[in-house]
């Protein structure tokens, strides 16, 4: 499998220094970043190619791998899907807007092609998928960050956001895809609320899911990724772990 990047920062970085062709079967060929020296280091370093034109690389690639932005996901899944080329999207708090969502599952649709969603930095995302459609009642979100994680200069623990997951991801575009994950997978607008803690190294979440079948609840401390506070380091092992699978003949989970 050949795969082309969009977006050569922190997470492109770990996936593309984790993946060994030979093993996996799978070729981080193409590198595009609208910083064409990022895309040139990274391309330097995997023996690829920095391209300087997003159609060409996508006509020579099998998948296209989205580690950039909400805006960059906006702007060029369309583009991807209407080639009739698969897509991992990191930055899932795009999908939020309902409007285009539906456009963009309908281009996909009408091109034979796919959209993944990594788990990203969180676990227990298969057991939310499983009770959506099951008595599922409550969803909450609980993320408490660092200061430095949410470019905030703050002393004392506050609570910066409470509200929908649809709300929080136009607040925080680049820190909470966690909410946007789990809204979309349960298919529902979550309860969220976001604290800055500076008593804490790590990237917190705490989700609480309630309903017929029951009650569970998870916590996910991270570390974040040492170039990007921003960035949990769990979330570009979802995205590497995904890769793996497609040449798996036995896979585990959903």
């Amino acid at each position: 499998m050949k795969v082309g990047i969009i977006g050569c920062g922190a997470i492109a970085n770990i996936i593309t220094t984790s993946i060994v062709p030979e093993e996996n079967g799978i070729d981080i060929a193409y590198f595009f970043d609208k910083d064409i020296e990022r895309a040139e280091n990274l391309a330097s370093l995997a023996g690829g190619v920095a391209a300087l034109d997003f159609e060409e690389m996508v006509d020579n690639v099998d998948l296209v791998l989205e580690c950039a932005s909400p805006d960059s996901v906006r702007y060029f899944a369309p583009e991807v899907l209407k080639k009739g080329k698969d897509m991992i999207v990191m930055s899932i708090g795009a999908f939020m807007d309902m409007g285009f969502y539906r456009d963009i599952e309908k281009i996909a649709k009408e091109n034979n092609a796919k959209i993944h969603l990594p788990s990203g930095a969180i676990v227990g995302l298969d057991g939310i998928k499983a009770v959506a459609k099951f008595g599922l009642k409550e969803v909450n979100l609980v993320t408490r960050k660092s200061p430095k994680s949410l470019g905030k200069n703050i002393d004392d623990v506050e609570v910066l956001f409470e509200g929908k997951a649809s709300e929080a991801v136009k607040e925080f575009p680049l820190n909470i895809n966690v909410a946007a994950t789990i809204s979309i997978a349960c298919q529902r607008d979550i309860d969220v609320k976001i604290i800055v803690d500076p008593n804490v190294d790590r990237n917190v979440h705490e989700i609480t899911a309630k309903g017929d079948f029951g009650e569970f609840k998870t916590t996910t401390m991270n570390y974040p990724c040492a170039a990007n506070p921003k960035t949990s380091m769990l979330a570009a092992l979802s995205a590497i772990r995904l890769l793996k699978s497609f040449n798996e003949t036995i896979r585990v989970g959903m």
